[in-house]
């Protein structure tokens, strides 16, 4: 799949090959985190900021973004033994924070470091402010001990660190890149529905289990460990209680799935745009559909690169952090993969997409922490009720509260609401949120 761009008064034609911008988007946007990315995000930089300073600090400050404290605040973090919280993630970091893994950076840290950490929390000072910025994703993190400071700044994306300085000295900095903005690493303008689904239809399924298959693997396994343990309030196993049908084993698993990463299960997800519940919510429902439905791997595979997709696009629009729950883009994107595994066309998924955020478009993001799973519980369920409308040709016309004339133009809509219409709703939700 490729595009003609002509430029007249050369006479010259370039070919853009978009399947390998697709390709390229999947692997940057499907990565694996254990635990909370914004935690484990703190925790990235205090391990950076620890490797710098070659020693445990005196005092730590940080001075975030609200929407990333936001994030932490209510948060297991994973192989701690329970501890949760701002504190932990950065302690965590500190203690056994191995950069070379990632956003996997905690998975060495055993029953030493856990009483380090502990050790740590009761006597170590850590001062956290607010950051005035224009970015959801920001944070600067300091350590300071005896006349030496280490100052580790990240932005737009959970471990881009941008600027790091020694005793006042800069050792590292990145220019600024326009392009991280909302987290976007690279340039999504081509994506449509259509684009979407001209890739998913056309390309070498192949190559999309290469990326996608430790997605199935890691994500399954993290919602049968929800279920099969003692995570939150267990909703996945009350969902199954009165509802054995196959709506209910979809929110069920992946409610279980997210209870469980958000109470400090230590197994990995594969996140999508920067966050494990929209990776969760975007493939646990197809990958139990496509079982269900008994399709062949092919279209398990274009099923989920659909929905990866389309929460990708749809996230695009909005950032990597904001007050517009994530899982609402998640859902949708889910939903149109549903109808594609019910054979539906392309204009049943996009009437899908609109469907859904005709219904759920405006849940507030109150910060990461256990309910996330009721809100994934309702955003499968959104998506599959405007999948099934969409499948028999009902949709709401253009105009209809934030509805545009094509899906895209809603997803644009919706974006614009989320950035735009609900700055002063972050504001607010920071006041209510910290405060207890």
């Amino acid at each position: 799949m490729s595009m003609a761009v002509i430029f007249p008064d050369k006479g010259e034609i370039f070919m853009r090959d978009d399947s390998l911008s697709f390709y390229q988007v999947l692997s940057e946007e499907l990565v694996p985190a254990l635990g909370c990315t914004e935690p484990i995000a703190l925790a990235f930089a205090a391990a950076k900021a620890r490797d710098i300073l070659g020693s445990y600090p005196d005092k730590i400050r940080l001075t975030s973004s609200g929407s990333l404290l936001k994030n932490a605040k209510s948060v297991v973090v994973p192989h701690t033994g329970g501890l949760q919280g701002i504190g932990a993630s950065i302690l965590a970091g500190l203690v056994g924070g191995d950069v070379s893994m990632s956003m996997q950076l905690l998975d060495g840290i055993g029953k030493k470091e856990i009483n380090k950490i502990r050790e740590l929390s009761e006597r170590m000072p850590i001062e956290i402010y607010l950051l005035k910025t224009n970015s959801n994703l920001h944070f600067i993190l300091e350590f300071f001990r005896g006349s030496e400071q280490v100052f580790i700044e990240t932005k737009d994306l959970h471990t881009n660190i941008v600027k790091i300085m020694k005793n006042g000295k800069i050792i590292f900095q990145k220019e600024n890149d326009p392009n991280l903005y909302k987290g976007v690493m690279t340039d999504r303008s081509f994506m449509t529905i259509d684009s979407i689904y001209d890739f998913i239809t056309k390309t070498n399924w192949k190559k999309l289990r290469e990326i996608m298959s430790d997605q199935v693997k890691d994500n399954m396994a993290i919602a049968k460990a929800g279920l099969a343990g003692e995570y939150g309030v267990a909703i996945g196993k009350t969902i199954l209680e009165y509802d054995k049908t196959i709506l209910g084993k979809m929110k069920a698993y992946a409610a279980s799935a997210s209870e469980a990463r958000m109470c400090g299960c230590d197994k990995p997800v594969i996140t999508n745009s920067g966050s494990g519940n929209q990776g969760i919510t975007a493939s646990i429902p197809v990958i139990i559909l496509a079982e269900q439905l008994g399709v062949s791997e092919e279209q398990t595979y274009r099923a989920l690169a659909l929905s990866n997709l389309l929460t990708i696009y749809q996230k695009t629009q909005i950032g990597r952090l904001s007050p517009f729950c994530g899982v609402v883009s998640a859902g949708g994107a889910a939903g149109g993969a549903m109808t594609y595994l019910y054979n539906g066309s392309k204009d049943a998924i996009a009437e899908t997409i609109n469907n859904t955020l005709a219904n759920i478009a405006g849940i507030i993001c109150d910060g990461a922490k256990a309910t996330c799973a009721m809100k994934i519980c309702s955003a499968i369920e959104a998506g599959w009720l405007a999948s099934r409308l969409a499948l028999k040709r009902k949709k709401y016309p253009a105009g209809t509260g934030i509805i545009g004339r094509s899906a895209d133009d809603t997803i644009i809509s919706a974006g614009k609401l989320a950035t735009e219409g609900m700055a002063s709703t972050e504001e607010h939700l920071m006041k209510t949120i910290l405060k207890h």
